[in-house]
């Protein structure tokens, strides 16, 4: 028994052959009895070390620094196995300058490749509280994700910052098990992409490139208003295993499309409210002027939309005029036949 199941807690009873490890600062490589062995070295300027002191076997080393420009690796696992929970944690200098990637079993390409905050749903460099099944951000700024990645052979993960400054302090943890992996259990794959749209051309491409049999598990949207006037009436539109100028799934709205309704404005207030997030909900994270900065999650992991032949690409207008979106898409694929590599989703950022 694995986390095939599903999200919720029903499997927690069921015993399994899984091993579970987890990957830190305190234990690098996740290894059986590796925890706590680092030393209190000196920080990355000389500073000395806050638990100098302490010695050996304390919280002597609970985070990496990330200098400008580098790419850190955080995890490489050797499968088969299966991540179950990542938590990472850093300044907001680092939501949208640093870049997470995960590479699945061997693959030059990244199945994912997101900025860090816009995978946990924090868009525009903000932070906001986030409450669903697959993310939560939870005070202050403590960043997860439950999202199963199932691996066969290996797992890679980095992150690279683009800060123009050193990011002093990044704390992540990634708990996985290493166990065997289900004939059908799909990798998980997400696209990040940010546009400028027009009156001209009003359209935002949630996702493209998607080949072979899925799911499309659901997308997060951050906007920023350039114009007057409501930003939402705009259609999502799918178009799967060929569609041309007609998509197979047409919605009514971008915040029917979330799960909304009436621009999310309730009796006596305006469609910049501030709610509470969760999976579903939108809600207005910054406004500056008459610029509000909006973001909002869909998703249909529950029962997920499937591309059985060749493609799927969702697109969704804007209405009312200029806007600029950005949105990580998180979609499954297949495992590969034997003997070759999984073909991961293009990316673009």
């Amino acid at each position: 028994m694995g986390p095939w199941q599903g999200l919720g807690l029903s499997g927690i009873p069921l015993l399994g052959k899984g091993k579970t490890r987890s990957i830190s600062a305190e234990n690098p490589t996740g290894e059986k009895g590796g925890g706590a062995k680092a030393a209190p070295e000196p920080m990355f300027d000389g500073t000395p070390n806050p638990a100098r002191e302490l010695g050996e076997g304390w919280k002597t080393r609970p985070f990496i620094s990330l200098e400008p420009g580098s790419v850190n690796t955080l995890a490489e696992i050797e499968g088969p196995g299966v991540i179950q929970h990542i938590w990472i944690t850093a300044r907001p200098q680092a939501y949208r300058s640093c870049i997470l990637r995960f590479y699945w079993d061997g693959e030059e390409t990244p199945s994912i490749e997101v900025p860090l905050g816009d995978f946990f749903a924090c868009g525009h460099g903000k932070r906001t509280i986030v409450n669903s099944m697959p993310i939560s951000v939870n005070s202050v700024g403590g960043f997860n994700s439950y999202w199963p990645m199932p691996f066969r052979k290996s797992a890679r993960i980095t992150i690279e910052s683009n800060h123009h400054e050193w990011i002093r302090t990044l704390f992540y943890q990634i708990t996985y098990s290493l166990e065997d992996v289900p004939q059908d259990a799909a990798y998980f794959h997400a696209q990040w992409r940010r546009s400028m749209t027009t009156r001209e051309h009003p359209e935002h491409t949630i996702l493209d490139g998607v080949k072979g049999v899925g799911h499309y598990a659901g997308a997060y949207f951050a906007w920023t208003k350039l114009s007057n006037g409501w930003w939402g009436e705009g259609e999502v539109k799918f178009y799967i295993d060929g569609d041309g100028k007609y998509p197979t799934i047409c919605g009514t709205g971008t915040e029917d499309y979330v799960g909304g309704a009436w621009c999310f404005a309730e009796t006596g207030e305006d469609a910049t409210a501030t709610r509470r997030p969760s999976w579903g909900c939108r809600w207005s994270i910054a406004r500056t002027g008459n610029r509000p900065c909006t973001a909002c999650t869909a998703g249909t992991f529950q029962t997920p939309s499937a591309s059985n032949k060749t493609s799927a690409s969702p697109s969704r207008p804007s209405a009312g005029g200029p806007t600029t979106a950005s949105n990580p898409s998180p979609t499954t694929s297949p495992p590969p036949p034997s003997g070759t590599k999984p073909n991961p989703t293009a990316s673009s950022r």
